[in-house]
């Protein structure tokens, strides 16, 4: 007699072992795996070449020129202390020529005053750093012509304490004109921008 094969059926719940109500399914984990804080991103930083483009020679030889209209006639503010100490003026004995050959044209300073206005300040076909030093030195050459002014509307003594205030002056500018004419000069053979005191803002306006 053939024997019927037993029927494996599941067991009830309450005979299933309690090992397997209390584990997770083996391919999923009961809780999800924690995740790390990830680092912020780095930011992306591009390098960039800053192009620099030197003065032409053209536009430092017209300023450097144009500042020695002033000295030349800031010259003359330097006459006190070239007698007390006359070491001083040995910086300009090279200067002596060309002193010479400018004042011997007739209404030099008119002449040099309004061919650098005209053909340098108002020539829109040269550099703004030509025009801005050609003015520079023009403003500066205008202010040396105030103390002209008011010495012949005052006209101080010859003696006394008017001559020494007159000398502490006129020393003071004489100063002030040589440094402007070093600082400019050396500032323009460079290639640099100077600013000269009392005179920088005035020419920035006017020029703009």
């Amino acid at each position: 007699m053939a024997s019927i094969p037993l029927l494996r059926l599941p067991l009830p719940l309450h005979h299933r072992r309690s090992t397997d109500l209390l584990l997770p399914h083996p391919l999923k984990p009961a809780f999800p795996p924690a995740r790390l804080p990830q680092p912020p991103p780095k930011p992306i930083t591009t390098k960039t070449k800053c192009s620099y483009t030197p003065t032409p020679a053209t536009d430092r030889l017209i300023s450097a020129a144009a500042y020695f209209s002033p000295l030349f006639n800031g010259l003359q503010y330097g006459r006190f202390l070239f007698t007390k100490y006359p070491v001083l003026a040995t910086p300009f004995e090279p200067l002596l020529p060309l002193l010479s050959l400018y004042h011997s044209v007739p209404y030099a300073s008119f002449v040099t005053f309004f061919g650098f206005y005209l053909g340098i300040v108002r020539n829109p076909s040269l550099s703004r750093y030509a025009r801005f030093n050609a003015l520079q030195a023009l403003v500066l050459d205008v202010l040396l012509v105030v103390p002209v002014l008011l010495q012949r509307i005052i006209t101080p003594g010859r003696s006394g304490i008017a001559l020494k205030l007159t000398a502490w002056a006129h020393s003071g500018l004489f100063v002030f004109v040589v440094g402007c004419f070093v600082y400019g000069l050396v500032a323009s053979v460079l290639g640099k921008t100077p600013y000269l005191p009392l005179v920088a803002e005035a020419a920035g306006r006017q020029l703009d």
